[in-house]
């Protein structure tokens, strides 16, 4: 189940998402401290007055969203809005991403890397990995040009993933 927006919580029951062999969610559409509803992929609803304010608010979207919604994969998991993504390393500190995974350890979330925007940075998947956390592909296809995974495949490699770092849904019976 691909779940938009924060509203999708009221939206199904518990036995409607009980349905699915894994929810799946990121913190792209959220409301902001100003009360406006933002979709970070567009340029026009983003306003960024101060870069570190915006990712301490992001931040703790992503965290209320980890801690609240019923959800096993977070995806687009460290996305920037197009004014910001050239400052992903400067802005997604260590403090940052540390915040995240430990939301997702304790929450017993995977965390997908995302072959479409080539996130999250080697260093995010190499503490998450660290810290426990399970991990998928994907690639948030808007079309059929959805490539080959290629960015997936490098981070296994360079990030020294292996079978017991992958994400399986409860369903899945490897015996």
């Amino acid at each position: 189940m691909q779940a938009e927006g924060r509203e999708w919580v009221n939206m199904f029951s518990k036995q409607a998402i009980s349905l699915f062999d894994y929810v799946f969610t990121d913190a792209m559409t959220f409301i902001d401290d100003k009360g406006q509803r933002i979709r970070l992929w567009i340029p026009e609803e983003v306003h960024i007055d101060d870069k570190q304010a915006f990712m301490e608010m992001y931040v703790n979207r992503i965290l209320s969203l980890l801690n609240n919604e019923p959800i096993d994969i977070y995806v687009n998991a460290t996305f920037l809005p197009e004014a910001i993504q050239g400052e992903y390393n400067e802005l997604w500190t260590k403090e940052r991403m540390q915040k995240v995974i430990d939301a997702l350890v304790k929450n017993k979330i995977a965390l997908e890397i995302n072959a479409r925007y080539r996130i999250p940075s080697p260093e995010f998947i190499k503490l998450a990995k660290q810290a426990g956390v399970k991990f998928t592909f994907g690639t948030n296809n808007s079309d059929i040009n959805f490539g080959r995974l290629e960015y997936c495949l490098q981070m296994l490699t360079e990030c020294g993933l292996m079978m017991q770092d992958m994400y399986l849904p409860k369903s899945v019976d490897l015996r």
